[in-house]
């Protein structure tokens, strides 16, 4: 399969083109351990994003790499541009998103097409979703349950089912104990 190209270059063109050195100081110094970073801006990244959304999106994600930390991110930004009638293909090209995840901000700029919107057209089907992914051993995985979780389920409704998940999980990675916190400060704000 030949490689996807959009504005006449490849994913890594496109990529390299909007890299600034001096944001990729930045940026490194926020992801200790996460190598080959290139210093994107986030809103030029969710422009690409929207771009490859409304273009051959599915010929990008097959062919879509992980080298660089963007290149995860920017497969989540498409995701998340994606209109879907169809939930369960929607929220199995999440699943696949979510196993790429190598760091809190690959977790943390992706959310899903039409945001609250889409959850609360399928919010039982989106927390038994979210629930799997808590239920994980590895911490991104856990980490994005519960940032999903805290962005679309701190309401009357689901508020005891965040608390007792919070409450539950036990991995010790740095980042879920982090997302787990900051779940909890937001839980605390929303209902002292």
């Amino acid at each position: 399969m030949d490689e996807y190209r959009i504005n006449g270059l490849t994913i890594k063109e496109n990529l390299l083109q909007l890299a600034e050195n001096g944001n990729k100081k930045f940026t490194e110094s926020l992801h200790p351990g996460i190598e080959n970073v290139l210093g994107i801006r986030i809103p030029a990244l969710r422009r690409l994003g929207a771009q490859i959304a409304k273009d051959d999106w599915e010929s990008y994600l097959q062919t879509a790499d992980t080298y660089y930390m963007e290149e995860r991110m920017l497969q989540g930004m498409v995701i998340s541009n994606l209109k879907m009638k169809d939930i369960e293909a929607y929220l199995s090209l999440v699943a696949r998103f979510v196993t790429i995840i190598n760091s809190w901000s690959v977790c943390d700029t992706f959310d899903f097409y039409g945001k609250q919107r889409f959850v609360d057209k399928n919010k039982k089907r989106v927390w038994l979703f979210l629930e799997n992914w808590m239920k994980s051993d590895k911490e991104y995985e856990i980490r994005f349950g519960v940032v999903m979780a805290m962005a679309h389920y701190i309401d009357e409704e689901y508020i005891n089912n965040v608390l007792q998940w919070m409450d539950r999980i036990s991995h010790e990675g740095y980042y879920v104990k982090m997302a787990v916190a900051w779940a909890l400060s937001v839980c605390y704000v929303k209902f002292p």
